[in-house]
């Protein structure tokens, strides 16, 4: 989760909402990923689908199969739907998100019974490290957009 926080980090540098991920496979990192949708203009830059992303073309496959996915906050519908979609057996996030986790918060597609795919999930793993740097982030942002302009 240390890698995954320092992923953050990168995003925070940009101005980017502060979240990081990274996929693990037999105990080698292969893929890397922070939000990006801001700089890159993109709805779908989120961390775990560029590390997803990524530890696809390591691999060579679309399948992550023996691979763990590493992320600083509770997967929202999307990268859900993608961690499903790519086969990967086990999750590992921070901290929960209240408005968009889909990992068992609002609602758990990763082990929707329907689906072909389960994941297992592990959460809270340095859940302070990763909530207090989202927490100073947006108190950041907020702190700056009440300055007047000068």
């Amino acid at each position: 989760m240390n890698e995954a926080i320092q992923e953050a980090f990168k995003a925070e540098a940009l101005g980017e909402v502060p979240i990081g991920a990274i996929v693990v496979h037999q105990g080698e990192i292969i893929g890397r990923g922070y939000n990006l949708r801001e700089t890159s203009l993109d709805p779908t830059a989120h961390a775990e689908m560029i590390a997803i992303r990524q530890a696809s073309e390591h691999l060579q496959a679309w399948r992550l199969l023996d691979c763990k996915l590493y992320v600083t906050l509770e997967p929202c519908p999307m990268c859900a739907g993608a961690i499903v979609q790519s086969r990967v057996p086990q999750v590992i996030y921070g901290t929960t998100d209240p408005k968009a986790g889909c990992a068992g918060t609002l609602m758990n597609l990763l082990q929707e019974e329907r689906f072909n795919h389960r994941v297992d999930v592990i959460s809270g793993i340095l859940q302070e490290e990763c909530s207090s740097m989202l927490t100073q982030f947006f108190r950041k942002l907020r702190s700056s957009k009440k300055q007047p302009p000068v």
